[in-house]
């Protein structure tokens, strides 16, 4: 029988990718990460035929920060690149950057279509870089088990490392390009956003500008409220239908109603068509919100297959299933239905195994960070929350994080690094050049800049989109408002462009 891969990542006592149950408590664990393994939309790879991106791999050096001989270790790190468009180094032809998430980099260029439609445009040079410690780009002899293998290797995984690297890996391939002088523009969504945004600000002398795309950069402690992400989510589906959010709402009871009763665990594997013969109730419960959280992230207007292969506006698509009248009174059938425009679009998955722990786009070093500096309170739930009514608590994560990794969570490190407080004040001062794209629809939209800093740290905001929508291909079936986002993002780099180029022409050196 045919199944659906579900990754089970981390927090404590994790019964889901995204949602931990504990406690009756939510634990956010990790940004995206697939459920099922990819299968490229645009069929952009590294292996294709026509040689889309060239793979290639740069010696980096292990510690930036420090000089000790452990920093001088080295290690291969990957980055792809297309030069199809490239009007070369003798017109100083930009090169657009994207700055590398958690995971393998290939899933991020096979979705990530903004720079490869527009790279005619302005005759740049593609590239993308891994971040370090995921995919291929792993230090210690590219041995994910010693890596990964405590504190002392996982130590060498963090923010400002990966920034570094792709500082020191552009200006090398500059170099050796001959290229100095060509502007470089960096992207990036999600976490990538982050790292683009913050990449401008530290390294100005090596980006002009950044499209940093649902990048939540105000996402952290004491920056933002713990309850946004439950509330964007809840608002989703209840715009949709008030019986959908009710139904979701009021179902947690039931599957604990159901689970408790005798033959109960047998009649919710059979209602949602579990693989094996034994499932918990907290499994299940987790398995549900996996779904409801990705599917608001990712609600799409076209038909996409980031995470899986789903429909335009899945968020629609899921309450018309729990609406549809021919499943009456039975709420089971209407979660699975609604469940399985998430995990079974295609309709090819004849069972579910909730207990499945593939990684398929090497994204487990996330759970390093989770309990290091990236602490993005997003686990709480009011009384209007669509899940259980829960309350963020950072000794929760702290617990987990000293136990698993015997590391203690600096909460406020991402402020004090990259800054997030008082942002408007600080930025206008120093800041220039990013666009910060959010869509509402988007529940890490709560930790996002939702409005304009200055004049040239621009905020836009699309009340229908969804988590980094405006990077993805374009496509014939794109509505109007995402359409004319990208076209002031354009719009905007160009006078980037412009600017960079009238001051090389009359600013000496």
């Amino acid at each position: 029988m045919g199944t659906v891969s579900l990754s089970l990542w981390l927090l404590p006592l994790c019964s889901a990718l995204f949602f931990c149950i504990s406690s009756a408590h939510f634990f956010p664990a990790r940004f995206p990460s697939p459920i099922v393994q990819f299968q490229a939309e645009n069929q952009v790879s590294v292996s294709s035929p026509k040689g889309f991106y060239e793979e290639k791999f740069f010696t980096q050096i292990l510690d930036h920060f420090n000089f000790n001989p452990q920093s001088y270790q080295t290690f291969q790190q990957r980055y792809l690149i297309n030069d199809t468009f490239w009007g070369g180094p003798e017109k100083n032809s930009p090169i657009f950057l994207y700055t590398g998430n958690e995971g393998d980099i290939e899933w991020f260029a096979q979705n990530t279509g903004f720079m490869y439609d527009n790279a005619p445009l302005f005759k740049a040079l593609i590239v993308f870089i891994e971040h370090r410690f995921y995919g291929k780009s792993v230090p210690f002899g590219g041995n994910k088990d010693v890596a990964y293998s405590n504190g002392s290797t996982l130590g060498y995984l963090s923010s400002t490392q990966a920034l570094a690297d792709y500082a020191t890996l552009i200006t090398d391939l500059k170099n050796n390009l001959s290229a100095t002088e060509s502007p470089v523009v960096v992207f990036g969504g999600s976490y990538g956003g982050m790292l683009a945004a913050w990449f401008r600000l530290k390294y100005p002398h090596v980006t002009i500008g950044a499209l940093a795309s649902s990048a939540p950069i105000l996402g952290f402690v004491n920056l933002t409220s713990p309850y946004s992400f439950s509330r964007i989510i809840t608002q989703d589906f209840r715009s949709e239908s008030e019986n959908c959010y009710k139904v979701i709402k009021g179902s947690w009871q039931q599957i604990e109603d159901v689970a408790s009763q005798k033959g109960g665990l047998k009649r919710l594997r059979k209602s949602f068509k579990i693989c094996k013969n034994y499932i918990s109730g907290g499994a299940l419960v987790g398995w549900l919100s996996t779904a409801w959280v990705y599917t608001a992230m990712t609600d799409y207007p076209t038909p996409s297959n980031f995470l899986n292969p789903m429909p335009a506006y899945p968020v629609k698509q899921m309450c018309k299933a729990i609406d549809d009248p021919t499943t009456g009174n039975d709420t089971l059938a209407k979660l699975y239905g609604a469940a399985s425009v998430y995990y079974n679009y295609t309709g090819t998955a004849t069972c579910f195994d909730l207990d499945d722990d593939s990684d398929p786009h090497g994204l487990g070093g996330w759970s390093w960070q989770a309990c290091t500096e990236m602490i993005l309170p997003t686990g709480g739930s009011d009384e209007e929350s669509i899940f259980p009514a829960s309350k963020w608590d950072f000794n929760d994560r702290a617990t987990f994080c000293k136990s698993y990794f015997d590391v203690e969570p600096r909460p406020q490190w991402i402020p004090t690094e990259f800054g997030g407080h008082n942002i408007k004040r600080v930025l206008r001062r120093f800041g220039s050049n990013i666009i910060f794209f959010n869509g509402l629809r988007d529940p890490w939209s709560g930790g996002g800049v939702l409005s304009d800093i200055s004049k040239s740290i621009i905020a836009i905001v699309a009340e229908k989109g969804a988590h980094h929508v405006d990077l993805r291909f374009a496509t014939s079936e794109d509505p109007k408002w995402l359409k004319e986002v990208r076209k002031k993002e354009v719009k905007i780099i160009a006078q980037w462009l412009s600017e960079y180029y009238h001051d090389l022409a009359h600013i000496s050196s």
